[in-house]
């Protein structure tokens, strides 16, 4: 089946910010690739505590110059009031107007998270200082946060983050596509009507996947690690093979009434590409 992108589907594609003047080098010719699909926005990552605040700034500042909307990540962790209103102010003069406002991770040894314990305060604190100028992304986890008491805390603390001024929801990544229509039907039962996107992870090699989702709590079905286990050391099975699995995710997705998607890209464009043809976008 073909999909076709329509005007309400938002779609867009998530990097980190480069370490190096190479890595920059490397990410823009990635960033000229995406671009040509036409994306609502490139989002830009935060580093645990704000390590990477300069780094993702600029790239910020590289993307929005060159005609497409930019979403800089802004975590809690080690943030104070006076650094993210400085922050805020910094982009609103350059006219980025979204936001992806998350907690943030706590890095080892540090032993104060900030000013913000939660991103609702974030949201909240946001909203406060600009009003409505930002459009604000926020995190959702249809497969519950790693650090949860439970899935029912969990969801509280979505929505806080909505009734904080959320204007969107973007999903952690998942390969249970029941998971995702599942959280959804419970936004919708529980009053809650923003766009909830989901987060796409793009399979490009086993080792690196199944570290990422140890760390976020993402599920790899049996069936996948299975298949994937099989296929050992031969990444281009398991580029194939990952292709097939999550353009059929992409697809049902779609189908099903989902928002848009939201790529993970790891600063590679061929990965996303490759699903973006398959679906014929």
């Amino acid at each position: 089946m073909q999909s076709q992108k329509t005007p309400s589907q938002l779609f867009s594609f998530e990097f980190y910010p480069p370490k190096s003047e190479e890595g920059a080098a490397s990410l823009q010719i990635v960033h000229d690739k995406l671009a040509k699909l036409n994306p609502d926005f490139f989002s830009v990552t935060f580093g645990a505590g704000g390590s990477t605040r300069d780094k993702t700034f600029d790239a910020v500042i590289a993307i929005q110059a060159k005609g497409i909307s930019a979403a800089p990540h802004l975590s809690c962790v080690a943030s104070t009031k006076e650094n993210i209103r400085a922050i805020l102010k910094s982009y609103q003069d350059h006219g980025i107007s979204k936001i992806v406002a998350l907690r943030g991770d706590l890095p080892s040894g540090m032993m104060s998270a900030g000013e913000f314990r939660y991103a609702n305060e974030l949201v909240e604190f946001i909203r406060k200082e600009t009003g409505d100028y930002f459009q604000i992304h926020v995190a959702a986890y249809p497969e519950m946060h790693p650090q949860a008491a439970n899935s029912r805390e969990d969801f509280k603390n979505f929505k806080r983050k909505v009734d904080a001024g959320a204007n969107a929801a973007i999903t952690q990544y998942f390969y249970n596509a029941e998971a995702y229509f599942y959280f959804v039907d419970a936004c919708e039962k529980n009053g809650i009507d923003i766009p909830i996107i989901p987060g796409i992870m793009p399979i490009t090699q086993y080792s690196q996947l199944f570290r990422f989702s140890e760390m976020c709590g993402a599920d790899i079905p049996r069936w996948m690690r299975k298949r994937l286990e099989c296929f050992g050391d031969d990444r281009q099975a398991i580029q194939a093979f990952g292709l097939d699995v999550v353009t059929e995710l992409c697809q049902r997705l779609l189908d099903n009434g989902a928002p848009g998607l939201h790529f993970y890209t790891m600063n590679q464009a061929a990965p996303t590409l490759a699903i973006w043809e398959n679906l014929k976008l």
